[in-house]
């Protein structure tokens, strides 16, 4: 299945967590941060699904969004040719296939996959 997510930046993830949360009534898919203030946060409720990402994961503060396809390598081959590519596709520590494009306005597109 393929699908995007919004990817929204925060300064403090606790407090992110606590607003989408506790106040919002989404439940916590993931949490990829050392500290708790800094790194990635994944929410869902119901069918909607967001990713709250504080300065450390290097998207800075202009806007992401996460494709999530079934094999970023083909996305890849068919983008490489026509737009200039942040950076090429790469197995992550966890568990995903990855690359990213930068758009004409300084947004950030990243393709996400299964390991190939």
């Amino acid at each position: 299945m393929e699908q995007a997510i919004p990817i929204l930046p925060a300064d403090d993830l606790r407090v992110a967590k606590e607003f989408y949360v506790d106040r919002l009534g989404f439940a916590v898919r993931f949490e990829a941060t050392e500290d708790g203030t800094q790194g990635l946060l994944g929410l869902q409720r119901g069918g909607i699904l967001l990713t709250i990402d504080s300065p450390m994961s290097g998207h800075g503060r202009d806007a992401c969004v996460s494709l999530q396809v079934d094999d970023a390598d083909a996305w890849y081959d068919e983008w490489a040719p026509r737009v200039e590519m942040k950076r090429p596709p790469r197995n992550e520590d966890w568990g995903a296939r990855t690359f990213s494009v930068i758009d004409p306005f300084g947004n950030t597109i990243f393709v996400m996959g299964p390991v190939r």
